[in-house]
């Protein structure tokens, strides 16, 4: 018997559904948005249980504002589900290591907090987009300045490896080209960024 997929709910929809106890809402949360916080968690002194910890107790925080109608999103789902997760780790380690985060720890005030937390998501929202938007210019960026960088950046290869693999007359031709191209990604980029 063949598994229906189920459809993928908007973050609006999301939301109604963990107000309901929708076993679907939950499932889908889970699936998209726990390996981001699984991935802070684990790289920044945390296991895999850590991860589910937090992430649980983040869902309890998301599920008690959207009961209490206290929810006000100015983001996407996930980026403010990655910044309670996020602040929730900080606050844990602090906690196990005793050290004092002023702005994690001991907020001056539950607005201080909740500003500290806007912060947070708009500059994880900001990241998003410049992450985005370098996807995009890389992609428009043309061979074989894409293959280059990545071989350069991604791939670490040397200037010598990358002589040979393009044919250049010697490393400092290569070193040149890898110029150009950066600054043909900086200009596709800025061109997209600035607007």
């Amino acid at each position: 018997m063949k598994e229906s997929r189920q459809p993928v709910l908007t973050d609006d929809e999301l939301l109604l559904g963990l107000a309901d106890g929708s076993d679907d809402a939950l499932g889908q949360l889970y699936r998209r948005y726990f390996p981001m916080v699984l991935h802070f968690v684990t790289s920044n002194s945390g296991n895999e249980d850590d991860a589910k910890d937090i992430y649980q107790e983040a869902l309890i925080v998301l599920y008690e504002k959207v009961r209490s109608g206290s929810l006000e999103l100015h983001c996407q789902l996930k980026t403010y589900l990655y910044s309670i997760g996020r602040r929730l780790w900080l606050k844990q380690l602090a906690q196990r290591s005793r050290f004092v985060i002023r702005d994690v720890e001991t907020p001056a005030s539950d607005e201080m907090a909740i500003d500290q937390l806007n912060d947070d998501l708009i500059d994880h929202e900001e990241r998003d987009r410049q992450f985005t938007l370098m996807a995009d210019s890389l992609g428009r960026l043309g061979e074989p300045c894409r293959t280059l960088l990545d071989d350069f950046y991604i791939q670490h290869l040397s200037m010598q490896d990358i002589t040979e693999k393009f044919g250049y007359t010697n490393a400092d031709n290569a070193k040149t080209q890898k110029y150009k191209c950066l600054m043909r990604l900086k200009r596709l980029f800025f061109a997209e960024y600035k607007q």
